[in-house]
């Protein structure tokens, strides 16, 4: 029964779309998307069980055509006997491509199936948009902890399912557990057995429970959803100048086992990206610390990742640079490959000199303050645009005030 079911409540609770569905037994094809241990297989299950469906399930890791089409026969001859419908679900549904996911589209159509698939993966990018439009997605969250405590006792308890009350353990044992599971009801479970498996005359400790919780890491999904979302976090957190958040997203990523050598490449872009000339040593900072993590490894080459963040974070911030060489790039792709006009050519042989190469190039160290006022850069058949914006924060102030009376020396000699 639902009312079995923990978590998730942003779904289930009294009046929510899908608990009303659920209840009125109109189940209807979806996709669960969330983290590994919320309860995806379990309310599928339940799905079909309150909707007096027929259940069928699939692994997309083991699973190919050949078994949809022996379940989608399977499914018809149950509906010729019982005129009940069957649930398919397929875990991992985001490892069929695009032709195993349209084989399950007739089926879906004619009402012959409903279809719920669970992945860990972003729907957007791993399912096809026919399968999307024919199914509603579902996210499902982290549990927490009073959750998996609810779980835990549960299990402790269940003469049928768990351990049928055979065991004793503290409240601060199962507390311990359920916070060390991070959100995932299966490590809970699995902790709770292995802390079973080493307890003594029914008794689990609270020694042992410590003990068996001491390994466990942060969530974190390398190069997954949740990878890509910290790495945002941690991204945006230094971007909004908030030293103590990037901090937590910086050892967050660590902890859940991320390559400190990723963490520093993707710091020199942050440097270059949102700092830029606002202050120079950004850059330089980032890449000594990318050095310290290659020479010296962990702890000490990712404390000074830990101050290459910190810097980043209270840094003056300037995109100027960013948003300058994507509107040069844009207009580098898109106005054809213009001349070099000559004077800016280079002429090392006497043939180069009398096609004109270099003719009326005017040496900017031998104008007046170094500054060849007036003189044309851009190539003779392009207007000049000016891409960098200087902004009003940090070493960028004084870049600004030189570029503007640069400005103005050009203008001058264009009145001349």
């Amino acid at each position: 029964m639902l009312s079995e079911f923990y978590g998730q409540r942003h779904l289930l609770a009294d009046g929510k779309p899908l608990q009303s569905a659920i209840s009125q037994g109109r189940a209807h094809s979806m996709v669960f998307w969330g983290p590994p241990g919320t309860g995806k297989t379990t309310l599928a299950r339940m799905i079909a069980a309150t909707t007096a469906s027929h259940f069928i399930a699939l692994s997309a890791v083991m699973a190919g055509v050949k078994d949809v089409r022996a379940a989608v026969s399977e499914a018809e001859q149950y509906r010729q006997m019982s005129n009940r419908s069957t649930v398919l679900f397929l875990d991992e549904v985001h490892r069929f491509n695009k032709s195993q996911q349209d084989a399950f589209l007739p089926y879906v159509e004619n009402g012959t199936l409903t279809f719920i698939g669970a992945t860990t993966e972003n729907p957007s990018f791993e399912l096809n948009n026919a399968l999307l439009s024919r199914a509603r997605v579902y996210v499902l969250k982290m549990l927490e902890v009073d959750d998996l405590v609810g779980i835990l006792k549960r299990a402790l308890t269940d003469k049928e399912r768990g351990l049928g009350g055979r065991y004793s353990i503290s409240d601060d044992s199962v507390q311990l557990i359920a916070t060390a599971a991070d959100g995932d009801a299966r490590r809970s479970l699995n902790l709770l057995e292995l802390s079973a498996d080493l307890a003594e005359d029914g008794e689990i400790t609270d020694d042992i429970v410590k003990e068996v919780a001491s390994g466990n890491r942060r969530r974190f999904d390398k190069q997954g959803e949740y990878f890509y979302d910290q790495i945002s976090a941690l991204h945006k957190s230094i971007r909004g100048t908030d030293p103590d958040a990037a901090l937590y997203w910086l050892m967050r990523m660590l902890d859940g086992g991320c390559d400190a050598l990723y963490i520093a490449r993707r710091l020199v872009r942050v440097a270059s990206e949102d700092i830029g000339n606002a202050d120079p040593r950004a850059l330089q900072l980032t890449l000594n610390a990318w050095e310290a993590q290659e020479r010296l490894g962990s702890p000490e080459g990712e404390l000074a990742i830990a101050h290459a963040v910190v810097y980043l974070a209270c840094a003056p911030k300037s995109n100027a640079v960013y948003a300058a060489s994507k509107a040069a790039m844009e207009d580098a792709r898109n106005k054809g490959s213009l001349e070099v006009p000559l004077h800016l050519r280079n002429a090392p042989t006497r043939l180069m000199k009398d096609l004109g190469y270099g003719e009326d190039y005017r040496y900017a160290h031998n104008e007046e303050d170094g500054h060849a006022a007036g003189e044309q850069y851009f190539p003779d058949d392009m207007s000049p645009v000016k891409y960098y914006h200087p902004v009003p924060r940090g070493l960028e102030i004084r870049i600004r005030e030189k570029l503007d009376e640069i400005e103005r020396r050009n203008q001058d000699k264009k009145t001349r």
